[in-house]
Formats: structure tokens, C-alpha cells, sequence
């Protein structure tokens, strides 16, 4: 926890004159603690990062000014960054509020219009152009030049934890083979786009029928516009027909036979997280997912 002290620490370079009033826990990813500072009628978001994820600090920076420089304005803009951990005992990052409130707490009256909004930012983000097919973080680490080597790197260090982590030898060879029999459609990615790749309603905020913020890009990376999508509708969608209609159209296209398969592979990463992380209440019913998407034709 952040407390009216530190607070006053990591704001006092920006506001000078102001007092922070409050300090309050906003909903944020696994891997970090986010607050809201308010001093008056000021307020930022600080994202405050344990020692293991400080890595992660200098990425998100990076991304999200990408985004800024190419023009998404949903995004938060960076105000301060601290990469030691002198003054608080921790990193931090100071970025600008966004207006609005996750969808996942907010009813809408019209969850369409957001997803149609949703697919229109997607066309945009994937409009970025990345250097090689890899995971981002100021960079592109490991980089690949074609989409097949990276996904069948990817299923095959998936798919070699699945195993490690005590998952079903049976499920994993049906993967493993159903994978195979596809992996042709890597190939329909002829070159590597900025992919969000944590596309879900806790994610987006919105306010007034409108997506007003697209928030925690940490996981973002660099490759086929389609395993973003699918990741949107494996996480968000969640077999909504309205949803996903709303979502392509906004996108400007129809469904293509590669989101399958990266919704299995997506499938396959959060059991793997799940697994690692102790959390096995979901690990039922992400493997019935798998198999489910396994045995399709």
C-alpha cells in the first residue's frame, strides 16, 4: 500500500504546491499494485511494481508512447517514471487518469457499440508495424522473421510447460497433433503487427456508451493481428454471438480459420499460468476448452 506520505514523494516533482488528499486502490493486474493520488481536483494513477516485475516498467512505458505516437488516444500518458527503488522501496510509474470505469463493473445499455468501438481500436493498433514476430518490451526479444517459426516456438514451449505442470499427456498430444495438422495458417501473417494481447473487460474502461481508456499493455507483443483478436474473444467475447459480431465489424472483417487455433493456443497459456500460479479451480474447464478446440476439423 501506498501511503499520504510516499504519495506526496512520488507527486512532488509534478504538483509542487498541491497536498495529496488520497490515496485509493484501483483495480489493477497480477503482476502490480495500482492507486489513484488525489490532491484537489488533481488526480494521477501510480503503478507501483515488486521487485521480480520492475523489468516490466521501462516496456510499458515504451508502449504506451508507441501507441500515443501513433495516434491511439484511449491510453494513459506517461508523467514520471522511477526505476529505482530508493525513494519508496519500489518502483514506480505516475501516468495521467483516464476517465471512466472498467467494463467489467459497468452495465452498458448498448454492449454492441462497445465492441464495435473495441474492433475499430484493434484495426488501428494492428495498423503498427513491428520489426520481427516476438515478445515486446522495449524491443523484440528473441525475434523470428516469419510467423510459423514463432507460433510453432510458442505452442512447443506451451505445450513442453502444460507437461511440466502436471497436465494430461493425452490432451497434450492432441494438441500437439492438432497443430500440426494447421500450423499452414501461420503463414497467412505476411508480417508483424503490435498486438495488445491482453484484450479484456477489466481492461477497457468506458463511460457515456464510449471505450475512454485501454489499459495494462504488459503482455503486449509483436505478431499476426488474429492472435489478438482471438485473445479478445476468448477472454471477452466468451462466445457472445453479439459481442463477436460487433467486435468484427468494428474490425472490418470476417472471421478468419487462424482464430481457432490461437484461441486454443491462448487457452493453453492461461492453463499453463493457472497451473504455475496454484490457482486449479479453472484448470477443468480451461482443458475442456482445449480438447473441445482440439478436435475440430
Amino acid at each position: 500500500m501506498v501511503d499520504l506520505f510516499q504519495a506526496n514523494q512520488m507527486l512532488r516533482p509534478l504538483w509542487p504546491d498541491a497536498d495529496i488528499t488520497a490515496v485509493v486502490p484501483r483495480t489493477g493486474g497480477q503482476l502490480s499494485s495500482v492507486f489513484e493520488v488525489q490532491a484537489g481536483d488533481l488526480s494521477a494513477i501510480v503503478k507501483v511494481y515488486d521487485e521480480k516485475w520492475r523489468w516490466k516498467q521501462a516496456k510499458e512505458a515504451h508502449v504506451y508512447r508507441l501507441l500515443s505516437a501513433h495516434g491511439i488516444t484511449p491510453v494513459p500518458t506517461i508523467l514520471r517514471i522511477e526505476p529505482s527503488t530508493s525513494l519508496i522501496g519500489r518502483a514506480f510509474t505516475v501516468m495521467t487518469r483516464l476517465p471512466g470505469t472498467p467494463l467489467s463493473e459497468t452495465p452498458v445499455p448498448d454492449i454492441a457499440s462497445i465492441y464495435h468501438q473495441l474492433g475499430r481500436l484493434l484495426s488501428s493498433i494492428h495498423a503498427i508495424p513491428q520489426p520481427a514476430f516476438g515478445y515486446l518490451t522495449t524491443r523484440v526479444l528473441d525475434p523470428v522473421p516469419d510467423n510459423t517459426s514463432y507460433m510453432g516456438r510458442q505452442f512447443a514451449r506451451k505445450l513442453s510447460e502444460f507437461l511440466e505442470l502436471g497436465g494430461d499427456p493425452a490432451l497434450h498430444d492432441l494438441v500437439q497433433t492438432h497443430v500440426a495438422r494447421h500450423c499452414d495458417l501461420f503463414a497467412r501473417c505476411p508480417a508483424p503487427v503490435l498486438c495488445h494481447n491482453d484484450i479484456h473487460e477489466g481492461n477497457l474502461l468506458v463511460q457515456d456508451g464510449a471505450i475512454t481508456g485501454l489499459i495494462d499493455i504488459e503482455n503486449a507483443l509483436a505478431g499476426d493481428p488474429w492472435l489478438d483478436l482471438a485473445k479478445a474473444d476468448y477472454y471477452a467475447v466468451r462466445s457472445d454471438p453479439t459481442k463477436l459480431s460487433a467486435l468484427l465489424s468494428g474490425y472490418g472483417s470476417t472471421p478468419d480459420d487462424r482464430m481457432p487455433l490461437y484461441t486454443l493456443y491462448h487457452a493453453l497459456e492461461l492453463w499453463d499460468w493457472f497451473a504455475s500460479t496454484g490457482e486449479t479451480q479453472y484448470l477443468e474447464g480451461i482443458a475442456a476448452d482445449m480438447a473441445t478446440l482440439a478436435r475440430r476439423s
